[in-house]
């Protein structure tokens, strides 16, 4: 496991960008070999997203043979809601990059039967070779994704799930939401279930059951400092799913000073000292105009 700690929300974002892009053009894509990529919503990934799209304007990067699979999607919100994860998705990203729109992969929360939704959406993945950068996010409340998951669903759930959650209340309020409040396409609607794609970290590593092979997480601002403690300097727990990512061999977090205000003076230096290795990983940062 790597934390990488950059100094503020930005340059956690392009630090996350950078890394996104390294791992698309060291895989070399093709139209025989896609490269595929797990997806957050929210605030805490549009900073990455915006860099993304940077980089593609740039001609530096390109996402033509580049597969994605979102994590979430509410249940009974129509695609083209401002608010649903369609229209975040869409508006905040993939709209300004040339990802082929039926490379772009969200659930279905308005399918008529749920769990065959879950099933296909489980084969598509396992078609596609199954994910090679997860990308997540984590709210403060502790779930690595957007919903409220709780118990043993992020260890062993093998299979999506439709679950009712209440924290996605939660969730709106702490964010500064209301109820009838602006149309960000970050926020959250009370009382909507969600549709959540959970992996099992058991088994993320291995190919064959469509887990991810690297996962890397982003959290900013204080809000996020005692979920990234949870995270980081304790054990495995079942009401803070994001701690499961300890067992995967292959998490980096991305963080900014803020997020680090509840872990110990020591581990924050301990990953700091650690940085000129980390940013290997980003260094030289690589271009499709040089392949």
């Amino acid at each position: 496991m790597r934390l990488v700690i950059l100094d503020d929300y930005e340059l956690a974002s392009e630090w996350a960008a950078k890394y996104i892009r390294n791992r698309i053009i060291q895989f070399q894509p093709t139209a025989e070999r896609y490269f595929t990529l797990g997806l957050p919503t929210g605030s805490t990934p549009y900073g990455c997203y915006l860099k993304l799209i940077e980089f593609y304007r740039r001609g530096e990067l390109s996402f033509k043979y580049v597969k994605t699979f979102n994590m979430d999607e509410y249940v009974g919100l129509p695609r083209a809601h401002p608010e649903s994860y369609h229209s975040y998705m869409w508006n905040n990203f993939f709209k300004h990059i040339d990802i082929d729109p039926a490379n772009a992969h969200i659930l279905d929360g308005n399918a008529e039967n749920l769990e065959a939704e879950c099933e296909a959406y489980e084969q598509k993945i396992a078609d596609a070779g199954g994910i090679q950068l997860f990308v997540g996010g984590q709210r403060s409340d502790g779930p690595h994704a957007s919903g409220g998951w709780r118990a043993l669903t992020l260890l062993s759930c093998r299979r999506y799930r439709a679950r009712r959650t209440h924290s996605l209340q939660r969730a709106r309020l702490q964010s500064g939401l209301q109820d009838q409040g602006e149309n960000t396409g970050q926020g959250h609607h009370r009382g909507q279930r969600s549709l959540l794609w959970q992996r099992p970290v058991q088994g993320a590593h291995h190919g064959s059951d469509g887990g991810s092979r690297n996962c890397h997480g982003c959290q900013g601002g204080a809000h996020k400092a005692f979920a990234l403690y949870k995270a980081i300097e304790e054990g495995v727990n079942h009401m803070w799913t994001v701690s499961a990512f300890q067992q995967h061999p292959r998490t980096i977090f991305i963080c900014d000073e803020d997020a680090t205000l509840e872990l110990r003076v020591k581990t924050v230096k301990y990953f700091k000292g650690l940085m000129h290795v980390h940013n290997k990983l980003v260094e030289p940062l690589l271009s499709i105009k040089d392949l």
